[in-house]
């Protein structure tokens, strides 16, 4: 074997590489064992509630920040995208008495959706910087768009814009918001062919 690698330098060279990165995978698979850094479940259960518009109104610079400083004692009245429903919702997983939202940090609003007034836009790219979420489309010099579905509304797009062409618009309910009503008459339908049933039974 030693004879044959002294003759291949190429091919002693590549077991070499080989060896060196079955070393080195094994200490940093070791170290990540070793020194993993356990997260904090109450903060991530914390986090799933939150409304994920990583708006920054909460004092915080995203959601996850602001889960973990609820966790360790924060206040959760704090983030208006959410509103009231989310405040209930982190009372109730931490067992603790709701508060009124914070005013400090905004109102609750209806859902809304960031929209470029397309002829208007330069392609500066300023707004697409400042989304949290990656929701713009476009390059520079390029008319820009917003991906609606990702956009969560947390409006900091719009202070960036030299030309003012973003809009904040009320978010359109789609398929996956509607909701079928209940015929009105579905009592007397139900009692017709409990009816035809028992006659047909009877004959």
């Amino acid at each position: 074997m030693l004879t044959l690698l002294s003759e291949q330098p190429l091919l002693a060279a590549l077991c070499a590489l080989l060896g060196l990165g079955a070393i080195f995978g094994a200490l940093l698979g070791f170290a990540a064992i070793r020194f993993r850094v356990e997260g904090n479940p109450i903060s991530e259960q914390i986090n799933a509630l939150l409304p994920q518009t990583q708006c920054g109104q909460c004092g915080y610079p995203g959601c996850r920040p602001y889960s973990e400083a609820i966790a360790d004692g924060d206040a959760i009245n704090k983030c208006p995208p959410g509103g009231e429903e989310t405040i209930q919702a982190l009372a109730d997983l931490l067992d603790v008495e709701p508060q009124p939202l914070d005013a400090e940090h905004g109102v609750e609003k209806e859902p809304v959706v960031a929209w470029i007034r397309e002829d208007e836009c330069i392609g500066c790219t300023k707004c697409i910087q400042a989304c949290p979420v990656d929701a713009i489309l476009g390059a520079a010099k390029v008319m820009h768009t917003v991906i609606a579905d990702e956009c969560t509304g947390c409006d900091l797009c719009i202070e960036p814009c030299p030309v003012d062409c973003i809009d904040l618009i009320p978010r359109k309910e789609g398929i996956g918001f509607w909701h079928w009503p209940l015929p009105e008459d579905s009592a007397p339908r139900f009692d017709v062919i409990a009816t035809d049933v028992a006659k047909r039974d009877a004959a």
